[in-house]
């Protein structure tokens, strides 16, 4: 089940964080669950939440800022649930694109964002910090969805 998440829920959402990795400060968070201009879904199994998306709204646009999946939850449909109902909220706001960034080496996001039917529209050059390990930086692939 995917539902709005709040301010009760940034425990949660932060322990959630803590093994999705997908680089959202805490602070981050719960600034988005206090915002009127932001939306924050939960991924839900058995009162447990498994995933999350955080989307905000542009004065013409939506942005995808984050989406996290537990790492035991990953290809089980998870993250193509929470970006229908990313595609939804953006479209209630009359949005008419939905954009995202992500990291060049992110293969699987690329594949289900594509699979979304976004399209790469440029590329954002050392824009991340460099995975833990690596030397350098990190490319950001720009990409969105017209609604």
């Amino acid at each position: 089940m995917i539902a709005e998440l709040n301010v009760e829920h940034l425990a949660s959402l932060i322990a959630l964080e803590r093994q999705a990795q997908s680089g959202t400060s805490d602070s981050q968070m719960l600034e988005a669950l206090g915002s009127q201009d932001t939306c924050v879904l939960g991924w839900w199994q058995d009162e447990q939440l498994l995933g999350y998306a955080i989307v905000a709204r542009l004065p013409f646009e939506a942005e995808l800022q984050a989406i996290g999946v537990l790492p035991k939850c990953r290809r089980s449909g998870a993250g193509l649930a929470l970006m229908k109902a990313v595609q939804a909220i953006a479209q209630g706001w009359f949005s008419e694109r939905l954009l995202l960034e992500v990291r060049v080496g992110n293969l699987s996001a690329i594949r289900l964002y594509q699979r979304c039917g976004f399209s790469e529209d440029g590329c954002r050059r050392g824009y991340y910090p460099a995975a833990k390990g690596a030397a350098g930086r990190e490319d950001a692939l720009l990409m969105s969805l017209v609604l």
